[in-house]
Protein backbone atom coordinates (compact mmCIF):
# COMPACT_ATOMS: atom_id res chain seq x y z
CA UNK A 1 0.00 0.00 0.00
CA UNK A 2 2.90 2.33 0.77
CA UNK A 3 4.21 1.80 -2.77
CA UNK A 4 0.88 2.95 -4.18
CA UNK A 5 0.93 6.02 -1.94
CA UNK A 6 4.45 6.97 -3.11
CA UNK A 7 3.46 6.71 -6.77
CA UNK A 8 0.22 8.57 -6.12
CA UNK A 9 2.14 11.46 -4.55
CA UNK A 10 4.37 11.69 -7.62
CA UNK A 11 1.32 11.68 -9.88
CA UNK A 12 -0.28 14.45 -7.79
CA UNK A 13 2.85 16.57 -8.20
CA UNK A 14 2.73 16.09 -11.97
CA UNK A 15 -0.96 16.97 -12.14
CA UNK A 16 -0.32 20.10 -10.10
CA UNK A 17 2.49 21.16 -12.46
CA UNK A 18 0.32 20.46 -15.49
CA UNK A 19 -2.43 22.60 -14.00
CA UNK A 20 -0.07 25.51 -13.28
CA UNK A 21 1.55 25.37 -16.73
CA UNK A 22 -1.83 25.10 -18.45
CA UNK A 23 -3.27 28.04 -16.51
CA UNK A 24 -0.20 30.20 -17.17
CA UNK A 25 -0.11 29.29 -20.87
CA UNK A 26 -3.81 30.08 -21.28
CA UNK A 27 -3.41 33.49 -19.60
CA UNK A 28 -0.33 34.45 -21.63
CA UNK A 29 -1.86 33.31 -24.93
CA UNK A 30 -5.09 35.19 -24.27
CA UNK A 31 -3.17 38.42 -23.58
CA UNK A 32 -1.13 37.91 -26.74
CA UNK A 33 -4.25 37.23 -28.82
CA UNK A 34 -5.94 40.39 -27.52
CA UNK A 35 -2.83 42.44 -28.34
CA UNK A 36 -2.65 41.06 -31.91
CA UNK A 37 -6.39 41.57 -32.41
CA UNK A 38 -6.11 45.21 -31.35
CA UNK A 39 -3.28 45.77 -33.84
CA UNK A 40 -5.30 44.14 -36.62
CA UNK A 41 -8.23 46.40 -35.76
CA UNK A 42 -6.06 49.54 -35.99
CA UNK A 43 -4.64 48.48 -39.35
CA UNK A 44 -8.12 47.67 -40.66
CA UNK A 45 -9.34 51.17 -39.75
CA UNK A 46 -6.38 52.88 -41.50
CA UNK A 47 -6.79 54.20 -45.09
CA UNK A 48 -5.97 51.82 -47.93
CA UNK A 49 -2.92 53.84 -49.10
CA UNK A 50 -1.60 54.50 -45.60
CA UNK A 51 2.12 53.96 -45.05
CA UNK A 52 3.44 52.77 -41.70
CA UNK A 53 5.18 55.36 -39.59
CA UNK A 54 8.47 54.54 -37.84
CA UNK A 55 6.55 54.28 -34.56
CA UNK A 56 4.08 51.78 -36.00
CA UNK A 57 6.92 49.72 -37.47
CA UNK A 58 8.53 49.61 -34.04
CA UNK A 59 5.24 48.46 -32.48
CA UNK A 60 4.99 45.62 -35.02
CA UNK A 61 8.57 44.54 -34.35
CA UNK A 62 7.90 44.49 -30.59
CA UNK A 63 4.72 42.45 -31.17
CA UNK A 64 6.62 39.89 -33.26
CA UNK A 65 9.39 39.75 -30.68
CA UNK A 66 6.79 39.19 -27.94
CA UNK A 67 5.24 36.33 -29.92
CA UNK A 68 8.61 34.63 -30.39
CA UNK A 69 9.54 35.04 -26.72
CA UNK A 70 6.17 33.66 -25.61
CA UNK A 71 6.46 30.62 -27.85
CA UNK A 72 10.03 29.97 -26.63
CA UNK A 73 9.00 30.32 -22.98
CA UNK A 74 6.02 27.97 -23.34
CA UNK A 75 8.17 25.43 -25.18
CA UNK A 76 10.71 25.52 -22.35
CA UNK A 77 8.03 25.02 -19.72
CA UNK A 78 6.58 22.11 -21.69
CA UNK A 79 10.04 20.57 -22.06
CA UNK A 80 10.56 20.76 -18.30
CA UNK A 81 7.40 18.70 -17.79
CA UNK A 82 9.00 15.71 -19.53
CA UNK A 83 11.55 15.41 -16.74
CA UNK A 84 8.82 15.47 -14.11
CA UNK A 85 6.77 12.86 -15.98
CA UNK A 86 9.78 10.55 -16.15
CA UNK A 87 10.00 10.66 -12.35
CA UNK A 88 6.65 8.87 -12.19
CA UNK A 89 8.02 5.98 -14.23
CA UNK A 90 11.09 5.84 -12.00
CA UNK A 91 8.88 5.83 -8.90
CA UNK A 92 6.88 2.91 -10.32
CA UNK A 93 10.05 0.95 -11.13
CA UNK A 94 11.48 1.71 -7.70
CA UNK A 95 8.40 0.73 -5.71
CA UNK A 96 6.93 -2.15 -7.71
CA UNK A 97 8.40 -5.46 -8.77
CA UNK A 98 8.30 -6.02 -12.51
CA UNK A 99 9.39 -9.68 -12.40
CA UNK A 100 6.17 -11.59 -11.79
CA UNK A 101 7.58 -14.85 -13.15
CA UNK A 102 9.01 -15.68 -9.73
CA UNK A 103 5.50 -16.25 -8.39
CA UNK A 104 4.38 -18.62 -11.14
CA UNK A 105 4.96 -22.27 -11.89
CA UNK A 106 5.83 -23.20 -15.46
CA UNK A 107 4.21 -26.63 -15.22
CA UNK A 108 0.73 -25.25 -14.49
CA UNK A 109 -0.22 -24.69 -18.15
CA UNK A 110 2.32 -26.97 -19.80
CA UNK A 111 1.04 -29.76 -22.01
CA UNK A 112 -1.57 -29.84 -24.78
CA UNK A 113 -4.45 -30.78 -22.46
CA UNK A 114 -3.90 -27.85 -20.09
CA UNK A 115 -3.38 -25.42 -22.97
CA UNK A 116 -6.59 -26.64 -24.58
CA UNK A 117 -8.46 -26.19 -21.29
CA UNK A 118 -7.10 -22.66 -20.91
CA UNK A 119 -8.20 -21.78 -24.44
CA UNK A 120 -11.68 -23.11 -23.66
CA UNK A 121 -11.92 -20.88 -20.57
CA UNK A 122 -10.83 -17.83 -22.58
CA UNK A 123 -13.25 -18.70 -25.38
CA UNK A 124 -16.13 -19.05 -22.92
CA UNK A 125 -15.21 -15.67 -21.42
CA UNK A 126 -15.62 -14.04 -24.82
CA UNK A 127 -18.95 -15.79 -25.35
CA UNK A 128 -20.20 -14.59 -21.96
CA UNK A 129 -19.40 -10.98 -22.84
CA UNK A 130 -20.99 -11.10 -26.27
CA UNK A 131 -17.70 -11.04 -28.21
CA UNK A 132 -18.85 -13.78 -30.56
CA UNK A 133 -16.53 -12.91 -33.46
CA UNK A 134 -13.43 -13.04 -31.26
CA UNK A 135 -14.59 -16.28 -29.64
CA UNK A 136 -15.23 -17.89 -33.02
CA UNK A 137 -11.79 -16.86 -34.31
CA UNK A 138 -10.09 -18.20 -31.17
CA UNK A 139 -12.04 -21.45 -31.36
CA UNK A 140 -10.99 -21.94 -34.98
CA UNK A 141 -7.30 -21.19 -34.37
CA UNK A 142 -7.11 -23.24 -31.16
CA UNK A 143 -9.06 -26.18 -32.56
CA UNK A 144 -11.93 -25.87 -30.06
CA UNK A 145 -15.15 -27.55 -31.14
CA UNK A 146 -18.20 -25.45 -30.36
CA UNK A 147 -21.80 -25.99 -31.34
CA UNK A 148 -24.66 -23.55 -31.62
CA UNK A 149 -26.07 -24.83 -28.35
CA UNK A 150 -23.03 -23.42 -26.57
CA UNK A 151 -23.35 -19.98 -28.15
CA UNK A 152 -27.13 -19.57 -28.08
CA UNK A 153 -27.62 -18.93 -24.32
CA UNK A 154 -24.87 -16.30 -24.25
CA UNK A 155 -26.12 -14.65 -27.43
CA UNK A 156 -29.63 -14.34 -26.05
CA UNK A 157 -28.51 -13.17 -22.60
CA UNK A 158 -26.22 -10.48 -23.99
CA UNK A 159 -28.97 -9.23 -26.29
CA UNK A 160 -31.40 -8.96 -23.36
CA UNK A 161 -28.81 -7.22 -21.16
CA UNK A 162 -28.13 -4.69 -23.92
CA UNK A 163 -31.88 -4.03 -24.16
CA UNK A 164 -32.10 -3.52 -20.38
CA UNK A 165 -29.30 -0.96 -20.56
CA UNK A 166 -31.48 0.90 -23.07
CA UNK A 167 -34.49 0.47 -20.71
CA UNK A 168 -36.24 -1.89 -23.11
CA UNK A 169 -38.06 -4.47 -20.97
CA UNK A 170 -39.83 -6.48 -23.65
CA UNK A 171 -37.08 -9.08 -24.43
CA UNK A 172 -36.48 -9.67 -20.70
CA UNK A 173 -40.21 -10.09 -20.02
CA UNK A 174 -40.56 -12.56 -22.88
CA UNK A 175 -37.60 -14.54 -21.54
CA UNK A 176 -38.98 -14.54 -18.00
CA UNK A 177 -42.42 -15.73 -19.18
CA UNK A 178 -40.82 -18.52 -21.19
CA UNK A 179 -38.85 -19.73 -18.14
CA UNK A 180 -41.52 -18.92 -15.54
CA UNK A 181 -41.76 -22.38 -14.01
CA UNK A 182 -38.00 -22.77 -13.65
CA UNK A 183 -37.69 -19.29 -12.12
CA UNK A 184 -40.46 -19.97 -9.63
CA UNK A 185 -38.74 -23.22 -8.68
CA UNK A 186 -35.68 -21.24 -7.61
CA UNK A 187 -37.87 -18.66 -5.82
CA UNK A 188 -37.00 -15.89 -8.26
CA UNK A 189 -38.67 -12.46 -8.20
CA UNK A 190 -37.27 -11.44 -11.60
CA UNK A 191 -40.57 -11.37 -13.50
CA UNK A 192 -42.28 -9.29 -10.79
CA UNK A 193 -39.47 -6.73 -10.81
CA UNK A 194 -39.71 -6.45 -14.60
CA UNK A 195 -43.48 -5.86 -14.43
CA UNK A 196 -42.94 -3.34 -11.62
CA UNK A 197 -40.53 -1.33 -13.75
CA UNK A 198 -42.96 -1.37 -16.67
CA UNK A 199 -45.78 -0.14 -14.40
CA UNK A 200 -43.56 2.63 -12.96
CA UNK A 201 -42.66 3.76 -16.46
CA UNK A 202 -46.37 4.09 -17.27
CA UNK A 203 -47.24 6.18 -14.20
CA UNK A 204 -44.25 8.44 -14.85
CA UNK A 205 -46.08 9.64 -17.96
CA UNK A 206 -48.83 11.20 -15.85
CA UNK A 207 -52.65 11.01 -15.77
CA UNK A 208 -52.87 10.31 -19.50
CA UNK A 209 -51.56 6.78 -18.82
CA UNK A 210 -53.69 6.10 -15.74
CA UNK A 211 -56.16 3.78 -17.51
CA UNK A 212 -53.38 1.89 -19.23
CA UNK A 213 -51.47 1.52 -15.93
CA UNK A 214 -54.54 0.16 -14.12
CA UNK A 215 -55.22 -2.31 -16.94
CA UNK A 216 -51.60 -3.45 -16.91
CA UNK A 217 -51.70 -3.93 -13.13
CA UNK A 218 -54.84 -6.07 -13.34
CA UNK A 219 -53.33 -8.25 -16.04
CA UNK A 220 -49.83 -8.68 -14.64
CA UNK A 221 -49.52 -7.65 -10.97
CA UNK A 222 -52.51 -9.31 -9.31
CA UNK A 223 -50.80 -12.71 -9.47
CA UNK A 224 -48.02 -11.42 -7.18
CA UNK A 225 -50.24 -10.13 -4.36
CA UNK A 226 -49.51 -13.23 -2.28
CA UNK A 227 -45.71 -13.03 -2.50
CA UNK A 228 -45.20 -9.28 -2.94
CA UNK A 229 -48.31 -7.83 -1.30
CA UNK A 230 -46.74 -4.72 0.26
CA UNK A 231 -44.87 -3.83 -2.92
CA UNK A 232 -48.03 -4.17 -5.01
CA UNK A 233 -49.88 -1.93 -2.50
CA UNK A 234 -47.15 0.69 -2.87
CA UNK A 235 -47.50 0.57 -6.65
CA UNK A 236 -51.26 1.05 -6.38
CA UNK A 237 -50.72 3.96 -3.99
CA UNK A 238 -48.88 5.87 -6.68
CA UNK A 239 -52.12 6.24 -8.61
CA UNK A 240 -53.38 8.70 -5.97
CA UNK A 241 -50.55 11.11 -6.75
CA UNK A 242 -50.73 11.01 -10.55
CA UNK A 243 -52.30 14.51 -10.95
CA UNK A 244 -49.39 16.22 -9.17
CA UNK A 245 -46.71 13.70 -10.11
CA UNK A 246 -45.17 11.07 -7.87
CA UNK A 247 -41.82 12.90 -7.72
CA UNK A 248 -42.97 14.74 -4.58
CA UNK A 249 -45.04 11.85 -3.19
CA UNK A 250 -44.16 9.27 -0.51
CA UNK A 251 -43.47 6.88 -3.40
CA UNK A 252 -40.74 8.95 -5.04
CA UNK A 253 -38.23 6.20 -4.21
CA UNK A 254 -39.80 4.14 -6.99
CA UNK A 255 -38.22 6.53 -9.49
CA UNK A 256 -34.71 5.79 -8.25
CA UNK A 257 -32.46 5.01 -11.27
CA UNK A 258 -30.73 2.29 -9.23
CA UNK A 259 -33.78 0.08 -9.85
CA UNK A 260 -32.58 -0.28 -13.46
CA UNK A 261 -29.10 -1.21 -12.29
CA UNK A 262 -30.63 -3.69 -9.88
CA UNK A 263 -32.73 -5.38 -12.59
CA UNK A 264 -29.59 -5.78 -14.71
CA UNK A 265 -27.82 -7.60 -11.86
CA UNK A 266 -30.91 -9.63 -10.93
CA UNK A 267 -31.42 -10.84 -14.48
CA UNK A 268 -27.74 -11.81 -14.82
CA UNK A 269 -27.82 -13.74 -11.55
CA UNK A 270 -31.12 -15.53 -12.18
CA UNK A 271 -30.29 -16.42 -15.79
CA UNK A 272 -26.85 -17.79 -14.87
CA UNK A 273 -28.38 -19.83 -12.04
CA UNK A 274 -31.01 -21.20 -14.41
CA UNK A 275 -28.38 -22.32 -16.94
CA UNK A 276 -26.04 -23.68 -14.28
CA UNK A 277 -23.41 -20.99 -14.89
CA UNK A 278 -21.45 -18.89 -12.45
CA UNK A 279 -22.51 -15.24 -12.31
CA UNK A 280 -18.95 -14.07 -12.92
CA UNK A 281 -16.70 -15.37 -15.67
CA UNK A 282 -14.25 -17.98 -14.27
CA UNK A 283 -11.46 -16.18 -16.12
CA UNK A 284 -12.38 -12.86 -14.49
CA UNK A 285 -12.52 -14.50 -11.05
CA UNK A 286 -9.06 -16.03 -11.52
CA UNK A 287 -7.50 -12.80 -12.76
CA UNK A 288 -9.04 -10.74 -9.95
CA UNK A 289 -7.89 -13.27 -7.37
CA UNK A 290 -4.39 -13.27 -8.86
CA UNK A 291 -4.15 -9.47 -8.85
CA UNK A 292 -5.27 -9.38 -5.22
CA UNK A 293 -2.83 -12.08 -4.15
CA UNK A 294 0.16 -10.96 -6.24
CA UNK A 295 1.67 -8.39 -3.80
CA UNK A 296 1.55 -10.90 -0.95
CA UNK A 297 3.03 -13.64 -3.13
CA UNK A 298 5.90 -11.38 -4.20
CA UNK A 299 6.69 -10.55 -0.59
CA UNK A 300 6.62 -14.16 0.62
CA UNK A 301 8.67 -15.29 -2.38
CA UNK A 302 11.39 -12.77 -1.54
CA UNK A 303 11.45 -13.92 2.09
CA UNK A 304 11.68 -17.58 1.02
CA UNK A 305 14.55 -16.80 -1.37
CA UNK A 306 16.45 -15.03 1.39
CA UNK A 307 15.99 -17.99 3.74
CA UNK A 308 16.66 -20.49 0.95
CA UNK A 309 13.44 -22.45 1.43
CA UNK A 310 12.04 -22.20 -2.13
CA UNK A 311 11.28 -25.94 -2.18
CA UNK A 312 8.47 -25.37 0.32
CA UNK A 313 6.51 -23.61 -2.41
CA UNK A 314 7.36 -25.80 -5.38
CA UNK A 315 6.88 -29.08 -3.54
CA UNK A 316 3.15 -28.67 -2.92
CA UNK A 317 0.00 -27.76 -4.82
CA UNK A 318 -0.92 -25.13 -2.28
CA UNK A 319 0.40 -21.74 -1.21
CA UNK A 320 2.70 -21.53 1.83
CA UNK A 321 0.46 -18.89 3.42
CA UNK A 322 -3.24 -18.04 3.51
CA UNK A 323 -4.35 -15.05 1.43
CA UNK A 324 -7.66 -13.35 2.15
CA UNK A 325 -9.42 -12.50 -1.13
CA UNK A 326 -12.43 -10.96 0.57
CA UNK A 327 -16.02 -12.19 0.79
CA UNK A 328 -16.45 -12.30 -2.99
CA UNK A 329 -13.51 -14.67 -3.29
CA UNK A 330 -14.76 -17.33 -0.88
CA UNK A 331 -16.26 -20.42 -2.48
CA UNK A 332 -15.76 -23.04 0.22
CA UNK A 333 -15.76 -23.45 3.98
CA UNK A 334 -13.14 -21.39 5.80
CA UNK A 335 -13.36 -23.45 9.01
CA UNK A 336 -10.00 -24.40 10.53
CA UNK A 337 -9.86 -27.16 13.12
CA UNK A 338 -8.87 -25.69 16.52
CA UNK A 339 -7.19 -28.99 17.46
CA UNK A 340 -5.15 -29.92 14.37
CA UNK A 341 -4.89 -26.37 12.99
CA UNK A 342 -5.95 -27.58 9.54
CA UNK A 343 -8.50 -26.07 7.20
CA UNK A 344 -11.51 -28.28 6.60
CA UNK A 345 -11.92 -30.08 3.28
CA UNK A 346 -14.51 -32.38 1.71
CA UNK A 347 -12.65 -35.37 3.13
CA UNK A 348 -12.10 -33.69 6.48
CA UNK A 349 -15.26 -31.64 7.13
CA UNK A 350 -16.21 -29.86 10.38
CA UNK A 351 -18.15 -31.96 12.92
CA UNK A 352 -20.44 -30.57 15.62
CA UNK A 353 -20.25 -32.40 18.96
CA UNK A 354 -23.17 -32.92 21.31
CA UNK A 355 -21.85 -30.20 23.59
CA UNK A 356 -21.87 -27.70 20.70
CA UNK A 357 -18.14 -27.45 20.05
CA UNK A 358 -16.86 -28.00 16.51
CA UNK A 359 -13.74 -29.90 15.46
CA UNK A 360 -12.60 -31.60 12.26
CA UNK A 361 -13.38 -35.23 11.45
CA UNK A 362 -9.70 -36.16 11.65
CA UNK A 363 -9.48 -34.67 15.14
CA UNK A 364 -12.66 -36.53 16.10
CA UNK A 365 -11.15 -39.85 15.02
CA UNK A 366 -7.90 -39.20 16.85
CA UNK A 367 -9.63 -38.22 20.08
CA UNK A 368 -11.97 -41.22 20.04
CA UNK A 369 -11.04 -43.98 22.48
CA UNK A 370 -13.14 -47.13 22.75
CA UNK A 371 -16.26 -45.51 21.32
CA UNK A 372 -15.94 -42.67 23.79
CA UNK A 373 -15.01 -39.10 23.15
CA UNK A 374 -14.18 -36.42 25.68
CA UNK A 375 -14.59 -32.90 24.31
CA UNK A 376 -11.23 -31.11 24.37
CA UNK A 377 -12.95 -27.90 25.50
CA UNK A 378 -15.36 -29.12 28.15
CA UNK A 379 -15.57 -32.29 30.31
CA UNK A 380 -18.59 -33.73 28.50
CA UNK A 381 -18.14 -37.36 27.46
CA UNK A 382 -20.11 -38.51 24.46
CA UNK A 383 -20.42 -41.07 21.73
CA UNK A 384 -18.47 -39.97 18.61
CA UNK A 385 -21.29 -41.35 16.44
CA UNK A 386 -23.53 -38.57 17.81
CA UNK A 387 -21.37 -35.91 16.11
CA UNK A 388 -23.03 -34.28 13.11
CA UNK A 389 -21.55 -32.92 9.90
CA UNK A 390 -22.16 -29.18 9.57
CA UNK A 391 -21.75 -26.66 6.76
CA UNK A 392 -20.58 -23.07 7.00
Amino acid sequence: MEACNVVEREVDKILLKFGVVNEHAETVLQDLIHHIESLKKEFAEAPANHELTPGQVQILKEAMKKVCETVHRLTTEHRELHGSVSKVGKAIDRNFTADFASTSREDVFSGPEKSHLLNQVICQHFYRHGMLDIAAELAMEAGIKTDEGTKEPFTELNYILDCLKQRNLEPALDWAKKHREALLAQNSSLEFKLHRLHFIRLIQQGPSKQTEAITYARQNLTQYVGRHGKEVQALMGTLLYLPNGIQSSPYSHLLDPTLWLDIHDVFTREACTLFGLSVDSPLSVCINAGCTALPTLLNIKQVMQQRQVNTVWNGKDELPIEIDLGKDGRYHSVFACPILRQQSTENNPPMKLVCGHVISRDALNKLTNANKLKCPYCPVEQNPEDARLIYF
